[in-house]
């Protein structure tokens, strides 16, 4: 058998490299959705993120208007492939070539944007998903590569999936493995990602634990101490997000991939719309997080080795933002719509407190509020109108405008309309049971909003972007099967 001989100081300087790896202080991200009514510029908001000294940013799609704002900021970006669009990847190549021409190459160079990694597709493997997606994923992965080595890009964009915690499963930690239906796939993927040079990124979210099992411990979820610890042989567990991680890292040493680098790709607790969403546990949660990771103590399975990165979710409130998970999906925020910090919170980047958007323009101080001169007694389908189109969502149990009482839920519906359609004197009518007032209907907690002006009208053009680009892709698609 061969032997392999080390010099002493080729030993040393091997003992010091890995420890420089170990001990990397892993980098703190937001992810920035744009599904918003009020949509702030997205000028404002990488001025938001340069101030906040923000330094890494996920997109969820590859908007323009957001990509030339990120123009020359500095800022590391991972921008994503919708999984609708991974059908249409996994078949052609000449899809693949024009999504990289037109949504990376164009951005890079001198002055461009800093483009580090591309998620193909989000959270494709949902259980609630069916395996609608999982079929695609590997032939795109494959696809987008050859396409970023055309590009010449392949040595500085990585191609990432974003999984969610849903994709392993067990009891203790230890005994972690990915789903049986997604061994397969899962196998390929992480030898992908292994050789390619990118990370597992994976979304954590110990609030849905708490909010979707009654019996969980509340104190588990976050980073405080708990009387619930979890022991898994040797090792004891004193919060979920550790013992999530922990059940990652070994199903991954399962597929023989133990020590590959991981990312957080969403992780956050939401302010509003629900029980245990509120401001108090978002400032608790995402602190005790952020101090957690950065004090680089690792986990019980990777002692001195905290995730790669971690992206906060989210960077702002998104009030457009499907519901059906439940109504704190709008509330997920760091920073309200307009870019207000909600919570004092430390990021550990320099700044000891969040530093609000600069030059936010607000529409008139002036609210739209139930006449208290008219019979309110058909007012159910106004309200009805009202909240399919504004949000609404602060009203329902656990909300932070739960308790205002009938009229008030009156009031905030029809403001909640009145701002999303700018104060046009129309929109305040509801048949005479709406009316102006200039006096701040707010009760407590519960803010009645005034919203912003339309100088960020630029993100509705971005959307008919996003479409055009549709286009071009199906006429390629159409192309490529004749």
């Amino acid at each position: 058998m061969a032997q392999t001989h080390f010099t002493a100081a080729a030993f040393l300087a091997l003992v010091l490299l890995s420890s420089s790896v170990l001990m990397a202080e892993s980098g703190i991200g937001v992810n920035w959705g744009t599904l918003s009514l009020h949509k702030l510029s997205p000028y404002t908001v990488v001025d938001l993120l340069k101030q906040n000294k923000i330094e890494k940013v996920k997109l969820f799609d590859a908007d323009p208007y957001c990509l030339n704002a990120l123009r020359g900021s500095g800022i590391q970006v991972m921008v994503g492939i919708p999984n609708e669009m991974l059908s249409v990847f996994s078949s052609s190549t000449d899809a693949c070539d024009l999504w990289v021409s037109q949504n990376i190459s164009r951005y890079k160079g001198k002055g461009g944007v800093d483009i580090r990694y591309v998620a193909v597709g989000n959270e494709p493997f949902l259980t609630s998903y069916s395996g609608q997606f999982q079929s695609y994923v590997v032939p795109a992965l494959l696809n987008l590569q050859q396409s970023l080595a055309k590009a010449n890009v392949a040595n500085f964009v990585k191609l990432v999936v974003p999984c969610n915690a849903d994709a392993y499963e067990s009891s203790l930690p230890s005994q972690g493995a990915f789903r049986s239906e997604l061994t397969q796939i899962m196998t390929q993927i992480v030898s992908f990602l292994n050789t390619n040079g990118s990370p597992f990124v994976v979304n954590i979210y110990p609030f849905l634990s708490l909010y979707g099992n009654s019996d969980f411990p509340q104190d588990y979820a976050f980073f405080a101490g708990t009387n619930h610890a979890v022991t898994d042989g040797a090792n004891v567990y004193y919060n979920a997000f550790d013992g999530n991680f922990d059940t990652l890292v070994a199903a991954l040493n399962k597929l023989g991939y133990g020590q590959m680098p991981i990312v957080i790709g969403e992780i956050g607790w939401p302010t509003d719309g629900a029980i245990s969403a509120n401001l108090t546990a978002a400032r608790a949660f995402n602190q005790g997080l952020i101090d957690h990771v950065l004090r680089n103590e690792g986990t019980p399975l990777r002692p001195g080795v905290p995730p790669m990165d971690i992206y906060l979710f989210s960077l702002l409130d998104e009030e457009a933002k499907s519901i059906l998970p439940g109504t704190f999906e709008r509330h997920w925020g760091i920073f309200s719509f307009d870019g207000q910090a909600k919570y004092p919170l430390n990021l550990g980047l320099g700044n000891r407190l969040l530093k609000n958007a600069r030059d936010v323009e607000y529409l008139p101080s002036r609210w739209c509020v139930a006449n208290p001169s008219r019979d309110l007694s058909g007012v159910a389908n106004h309200m009805k109108i009202a909240c399919s189109s504004a949000d609404c969502t602060t009203l329902n149990y656990g909300g932070s405008c739960n308790g205002i009482g009938a009229k008030g839920n009156i009031s905030y519906a029809f403001n909640s309309y009145y701002q999303v359609k700018k104060q046009k004197s129309q929109s305040c009518d509801f048949d005479g049971l709406g009316i102006v007032t200039f006096l701040d209907p707010s009760v407590g907690d519960c803010r009645f909003l005034v919203g912003i002006t339309d100088s960020s009208s630029s993100n509705v053009e971005a959307s008919g972007g996003q479409v055009n680009f549709w286009i071009l892709i199906l006429w390629s698609f159409w192309i490529y099967i004749l």
